[in-house]
């Protein structure tokens, strides 16, 4: 059983997932569009959800969420469901491609054989396509992936029903109705306003205010922690940040490509001057990171290096506000 899928590498999973879906059923949207409609752009920190023995950071909304909104403000319809037995989970999956229809699940890392090892740890919420299946092995469009890949129908059930924080339970979804003509217009500025919504809450753990937050707990992290924790707590903005879903840097970059696009489609030229703002931001985030990783792999020969790394993060926050007053002020 195989589908005639046409596999494209994107930078972030779920915008990847929803936007080759989309295009094999007809609806020929980009990875950028994707997550601008579905307002992608997020922060929010967990003080409380542990993810690898570190607070939870994340720089995308709930799994799902994404291709969610991007159906409702689209008129799109997807199917979507978990399960608890595995044997149903299989069967569904099956049925959907024994009827030509290539599926999106969402799945754990750990046991992703074709991932490198660095890169295969415990995490829920990853996306990849099943386009196909072989007596031994299931066909896998990964969008970050150069390459369509295989998992055997073992691999494929451990990564369905992974164990642990967001644990997938076998879910499954797909697009059952594509309208022809959607209103791209009007998806594009509901999406930037719920992102403007977002990252502008008056809520202390989310959006610039969270960010804050993170960037004032670095400085007290060494003495309540212990510089082992701290930096280990440093390693998870940066690995959750720049290696699992893109988030800082790479969002941000997204998500100027988004404000490019969008510029054209609404005729509107500030759009694309934001772009180009956002593009000095992710830039940002990127030197955050870099700065990071040398602490916490003790390679910095900075002095005071906490309150430095601080001091960053608290400009991006200053840089993002500034920037999303004037994104909601662009499109109101």
């Amino acid at each position: 059983m195989e589908t005639n899928f046409a596999h494209h590498q994107s930078a972030h999973c779920e915008n990847g997932v929803a936007s080759n879906l989309l295009k094999h059923n007809g609806l020929n949207i980009s990875e950028p569009m994707v997550f601008g409609i579905g307002s992608g752009l997020f922060f929010v920190y967990l003080p409380i959800l542990r993810v690898n023995y570190a607070p939870a950071i994340s720089y995308r909304p709930m799994p799902g969420s994404i291709f969610n909104k991007v159906a409702k403000r689209l008129g799109l319809k997807i199917k979507r469901q978990k399960f608890s037995s595995e044997a149903n989970a299989i069967k569904v999956l099956d049925e959907n491609l024994k009827n030509n229809i290539p599926s999106g699940l969402q799945v754990g890392v750990y046991n992703l054989t074709y991932f490198p090892d660095e890169y295969r740890f415990h995490f829920n919420a990853h996306n990849l396509v099943v386009y196909g299946k072989t007596d031994t092995d299931y066909l896998i469009s990964d969008p970050i992936m150069e390459h369509v890949t295989t998992l055997t129908h073992e691999e494929l059930r451990k990564v369905r029903f992974a164990k642990g924080a967001f644990a997938p339970r076998g879910q499954i979804y797909y697009p059952i109705q594509v309208p022809v003509h959607v209103d791209l217009k009007g998806a594009i500025i509901k999406g930037i306003k719920d992102t403007c919504s977002n990252m502008l809450a008056p809520v202390p753990i989310i959006g610039v205010r969270g960010i804050r937050l993170v960037a004032k707990l670095i400085k007290k992290w060494p003495v309540k922690e212990g510089t082992k924790k701290a930096n280990h707590y440093l390693a998870q903005i940066v690995r959750m940040q720049e290696e699992i879903g893109t988030g800082g840097g790479g969002f941000r970059f997204i998500y100027a490509a988004f404000l490019q696009e969008a510029a054209v489609i609404l005729g509107n030229d500030e759009l694309q001057t934001l772009s180009l703002e956002m593009t000095e931001i992710g830039d940002l985030w990127r030197d955050f990171a870099v700065e990071a990783s040398r602490v916490y792999k003790n390679r910095s020969t900075k002095v005071d290096v906490y309150n430095l790394l601080s001091d960053e993060l608290l400009a991006i926050a200053d840089r993002e506000e500034v920037f999303f007053k004037k994104l909601k002020k662009a499109i109101s």
